[in-house]
């Protein structure tokens, strides 16, 4: 005698329980309650992922296209009235902090740039038209740590004179520029850093130089420094100091009073108030 077939048969009515109830238990871990049950009063409206993400869309767009580094004001002008792009900004540098592109803060203005541990890839070999010479980068170094400051200051750190040609090959770089004159005899021009020195060395503020510690972990420097060395502490001096002059006034308007000035200190000759006019044609 053949015994009989067994066929199992699932419970599909227990399946559905029992995947409602492990919807309603996720709905009520996320907080999420039924519309009858929840105060109107008490509801908050949540901001909205997408909106966020769009705005950082935005910010991405605008800072992939750009050719130069754009600063918070210019790139507020893609996104909508109240926005912090500030914040926007950060969140987004974080984003990219791992990435083989980062986003960096150059000069006050951000700018996305290869990340520094791939540079190699980028790498290529080409003429360099103009290559600084010693007592070029010498004099950019002193111009960086000393601003502002004259060629014969320059002359003076450095001990030996100073070519105007290195000055001029500077400033066709770019990253020097005349910031104005000293108020001094002569009048001599003043020089300082510009933004694309800044934006070229990768530096968010001329404060970013490396100090003492820095250049001799480097190597920059030699161990056995003589007694009382020290780096100067480079400052942002975009206004003009109180011993410089702009460089649009050659000072004439003080030459004026200085001669007015001397003029009144000087005594009259005797006689000269009380001399009439002579008449044309006496003697």
């Amino acid at each position: 005698m053949v015994p009989p077939r067994l066929t199992l048969v699932s419970d599909n009515t227990r399946d559905k329980k029992d995947a409602a109830a492990g919807d309603d238990a996720a709905a009520a871990s996320d907080g999420a309650l039924p519309a009858a049950l929840s105060d109107p009063e008490d509801v908050v409206t949540p901001l909205s992922p997408y909106a966020a993400r769009e705005k950082l869309r935005r910010l991405e767009a605008i800072l992939f296209a750009a050719s130069e580094p754009l600063d918070a004001k210019a790139l507020a002008r893609g996104l909508d009235a109240g926005d912090d792009v500030n914040a926007l900004l950060l969140e987004l540098q974080s984003e990219y902090r791992e990435r083989g592109v980062n986003l960096l803060r150059v000069a006050g203005r951000w700018q996305f740039r290869t990340a520094d541990d791939l540079s190699y890839l980028l790498e290529r070999e080409q003429k360099d038209e103009r290559k600084l010479s010693k007592a070029a980068l010498e004099t950019l170094a002193i111009v960086a740590y000393h601003q502002p400051v004259t060629r014969a200051e320059i002359e003076d750190i450095r001990g030996v004179s100073t070519s105007p040609g290195t000055l001029d090959v500077l400033m066709e770089t770019g990253w020097i520029r005349p910031r104005g004159r000293r108020r001094a005899p002569g009048r001599p021009l003043t020089y300082g850093t510009t933004d694309d020195f800044l934006v070229h060395f990768g530096m968010d503020s001329i404060k970013d130089l490396p100090g003492l510690a820095d250049l001799k972990s480097s190597g920059l420097l030699d161990a056995n420094l003589p007694p009382g060395f020290t780096v100067p502490s480079p400052t942002d001096v975009a206004a003009l100091m109180p011993d410089e002059l702009p460089l649009t006034d050659d000072g004439d308007e003080e030459e004026q009073e200085e001669l007015a000035l001397d003029a009144e200190d000087e005594p009259e000759e005797p006689g000269d108030a009380a001399r009439p006019p002579t008449p044309e044609g006496e003697s």
